[in-house]
């Protein structure tokens, strides 16, 4: 049976403590996390100091590969450099080896034109930064129409044409691929792939959201497993980390056993 190198996003399991959600990590037998910026009482927004969690991490015999996320990355701007250069300390002193760039969600910046130009702008600031800490930078484009980079195509351009190869990835997201019903993928240029399903058979594409995502099973509506299959076969070879956002499942008394079920099923699939 083929192995995936799985990792776990803290929103999973949001409130978990930190302890306790690397201990979950690794009793799946997984050695990769996701730590994030938007858990309230918990790392990061708790003050936990980055050496605490690096210590944690190494306590555990994980690799944080990524913190996520920087926020409306693509609106440049004085509170956004102070935002970025805050968290990339952070990735930095924390041991995480990659910061996930989220874009404008909110229905503006999404001119033709002005969304290229807001892109390079973003990315230019952010690769002496990144740089300098040793961080990568993941791209991730969001499916929702209203968001302001949509396309896989459209960040990888970004990206070469400020000469970013070497600093910046992009997210393969299984539930935003889906929405913004762009085919093309750039396994090269893929950082990092996040994983999750959907089950409601009834909600139409443009009518889902976070609040849809679920773990990945024989109800998924999103060909996850075709997805991951074609990424496979182009050669990626990078994680593939647990992204759910549905209430549901961060109300799970078990959540390893769901979890295992999932990688099960996934990598039964492939």
């Amino acid at each position: 049976m083929v192995t995936l190198p799985f990792a776990l996003n803290h929103m999973t399991t949001p409130t978990l403590p930190l302890d306790a959600f690397f201990a979950l990590a690794r009793s799946l037998g997984i050695t990769s996390v996701e730590i994030r910026n938007d858990l309230g009482g918990n790392a990061i927004l708790d003050g936990t100091p980055p050496a605490k969690v690096a210590a944690l991490a190494a306590e555990h015999g994980l690799t944080i590969i990524s913190i996520n996320a920087l926020q409306r990355f693509n609106e440049w701007n004085e509170t956004r450099a102070a935002e970025a250069a805050h968290l990339i300390s952070y990735a930095r002193d924390c041991g995480a080896k990659a910061l996930v760039l989220v874009p404008v969600n909110d229905g503006s910046g999404r001119a033709n034109g002005e969304r290229q130009s807001n892109l390079k702008q973003a990315l230019a600031a952010l690769k002496p930064m990144l740089d300098a800490a040793g961080i990568i930078g993941l791209v991730e484009p969001l499916g929702f129409e209203i968001c302001s980079l949509r396309s896989k195509t459209e960040a990888v351009d970004g990206i070469k044409a400020i000469g970013g190869d070497a600093t910046f990835r992009v997210v393969h997201d299984t539930f935003h691929h889906h929405l913004a019903g762009e085919p093309a993928i750039y396994p090269e240029m893929t950082g990092l792939v996040h994983i999750s399903g959907v089950t409601d058979r009834d909600a139409a594409i443009l009518d889902l959201r976070d609040s849809h995502r679920v773990l990945v099973d024989e109800n998924d509506t999103l060909d996850n497993i075709g997805q991951l299959r074609r990424l496979r076969a182009a050669r990626y070879a990078g994680p593939f980390s647990f992204e759910p956002f549905a209430d549901e499942v961060h109300a799970l008394v078990d959540p390893a056993a769901h979890l295992k079920a999932s990688m099960d099923y996934i990598e039964a699939g492939l």
